[in-house]
């Protein structure tokens, strides 16, 4: 496993972690499409959330936040779609950010980073 996949994975195991401990459920991870990836789908009450986790060492570009442009946006809503074709959610979803700036650092939690 490469490096860049390993700081990948320990960022989505912490988002997973931190995201639990404030109440959301685990529902899939990884969730691969056509599309694109899901790193983390969670329930949060009545609301289905899809979380895209980012991690950079390096906010020379506009750090991890930043790195969430409208081209990952696009291909995490049309993944979403996908999801949401398969299987049957009732409630309502929402699309939400962990950024990670550094190992150190708790990381930065958006919620409703986006929408369609």
């Amino acid at each position: 496993m490469s490096r860049k996949i390993a700081i990948g994975r320990e960022a989505e195991d912490r988002a997973a972690t931190m995201l639990e401990s404030a109440g959301l459920q685990l529902v899939e991870r990884n969730y691969r499409c056509r599309s694109g990836e899901i790193d983390l789908i969670m329930q949060d009450g009545e609301s289905l959330v899809f979380i895209e986790v980012r991690y950079r060492g390096n906010a020379a570009f506009g750090g991890a936040l930043a790195s969430v442009d409208a081209h990952k946006q696009k291909r995490l809503v049309r993944a979403a779609q996908y999801y949401l074709l398969q299987r049957t959610w009732p409630g309502p979803c929402r699309f939400d950010v962990v950024g990670f700036e550094s190992p150190s650092v708790r990381p930065s939690w958006i919620q409703n980073a986006f929408t369609l």
